[in-house]
């Protein structure tokens, strides 16, 4: 781990992200980018020159200063993501990954057998993922709490996908052969990778991480049957596992700042963990937090029980670390991922958001989602689609986002006309 201390990071400043992803009221829609730092920019290339491109996600400064890039040009973006691979945890299992120009990341020995999942490492794959803890610790102090700091995975069968191709692929016909002829070993491997991404994950909020994103990039090759069986279940499996292994952490300070935080912040303080807080009681006025299986009153939440945004509030302690999971192409099961437990669910741009609304409810957070093509349009085009998708999702519970990530031949005014329209689009 950095021996930066991930505690006493900066006051944050710009909460509406986490805000929106509690479903509690924003002042403006809060937006960020998928690879907002990325090829599109100069100074991003003018990195890469020196530098290859894992390089790039081994070495905190460097990936400190890919990621605040964006936040230099693009004063209206709401969040940063820590720049960094899917394919960080194939190395750290012991797979060789590298990029090559106009090809992108290939295995040089990706998995012919099921057999070989035995020689996968995983025991000290977390240490050996340590630079990326590292590199989100160091961001958070150089950020100095000017917008939230999000953390991220690829999902098991994303990851699956290009251990067993070797690369990206357009059919993914290797892997479902593995899906039709050996679905034990799937499972197997796709649980060794459930283990170790919960870890990760876990390590990422340990480091400074204030929002986690599961990327399922390849679940637009999956039935919506297929989806429930190698996706689905493991998705909801890192949900609960990182939920259940931040139970005994406490954070220093209240995510979000506003009229509750002196209350929450006493529930935070209690002998119980907020996290474990599974539900609120209102009886003659009088709110009561029940944990697990106790319940414990407290004298300072002596309040309406109709009072909804302290209810909102309390809701937010006890999650603390909001998930997002984006399955790409995988509209066809929103309703299996509204049951995933995640904060947000991130839509691709073939997604209709008023559908999406219907299908999800009104307690799960929407980002999206736009079609990342849309950037090459005029600036005025540009505009009005953003104001349009902005206005068909609503204001509440509504991240804006692209519907997959920026291209590398975008042009860098486009993302200005994006996050600005977004913005004053409500």
């Amino acid at each position: 781990m950095s021996n930066l201390t991930n505690k006493n990071f900066p006051d944050l400043k710009n909460d509406r992200l986490l805000k929106a992803a509690f479903g509690q009221d924003v002042d403006k829609v809060p937006v960020w980018v998928m690879r907002q730092a990325g090829r599109y920019l100069p100074e991003f290339q003018e990195i890469r020159a020196k530098h290859d491109f894992f390089t790039v996600c081994r070495t905190p400064e460097l990936a400190c200063e890919v990621t605040l890039q964006p936040l230099r040009r693009f004063e209206d973006l709401d969040a940063s993501i820590i720049f960094s691979d899917i394919l960080v945890i194939p190395q750290a299992l012991g797979m060789a990954v590298e990029m090559h120009p106009g090809v992108g990341p290939v295995f040089p020995e990706p998995l012919k057998e099921p057999s070989e999942i035995n020689s996968l490492q995983e025991e000290g794959a977390i240490s050996r993922l340590s630079y990326v803890g590292d590199a989100i610790t160091l961001t958070r102090h150089k950020i100095e709490g000017k917008v939230p700091l999000i953390g991220f995975t690829g999902a098991p069968f994303t990851l699956m996908g290009y251990m067993i191709e070797g690369g990206g692929s357009k059919t993914m016909s290797k892997t479902k052969e593995w899906l039709e002829k050996y679905p034990k070993d799937v499972h197997k491997l796709l649980s060794l990778l459930t283990r170790v991404i919960v870890d990760y994950l876990v390590m990422q909020v340990d480091s400074g991480a204030q929002l986690l994103q599961v990327f399922e990039s390849s679940a637009d090759h999956l039935t919506k049957e297929l989806f429930s069986e190698f996706s689905a279940n493991y998705l909801k499996e890192i949900r609960n596992g990182v939920r259940s292994k931040l139970n005994d952490r406490n954070l220093d300070q209240v995510p979000m700042r506003n009229e509750n935080s002196e209350v929450v912040a006493k529930v935070q303080r209690g002998h119980h963990p907020a996290h474990v807080m599974v539900g609120l009681v209102s009886y003659q006025g009088v709110t009561k937090l029940h944990f697990c299986e106790k319940i414990r009153t407290w004298p300072a939440l002596s309040v309406h029980p109709n009072n909804e945004s302290l209810k909102k509030s309390l809701e937010a302690a006890v999650t603390k670390f909001p998930m997002t999971v984006f399955a790409k192409g995988a509209g066809h099961s929103l309703d299996v991922q509204a049951q995933l437990g995640y904060e947000v669910i991130g839509l691709d741009w073939t997604v209709d958001p008023v559908e999406a609304r219907n299908i999800v409810g009104e307690n799960i957070t929407l980002q999206g989602n736009l079609d990342p093509q849309d950037l090459y349009k005029t600036p005025d085009e540009l505009r009005k689609l953003t104001i349009d998708m902005v206005q068909k999702f609503g204001k509440f519970r509504y991240i804006a986002n692209l519907g997959h990530g920026i291209t590398p031949q975008t042009p860098i005014e486009s993302m200005k006309v994006f996050t600005q329209a977004v913005h004053e689009a409500l």
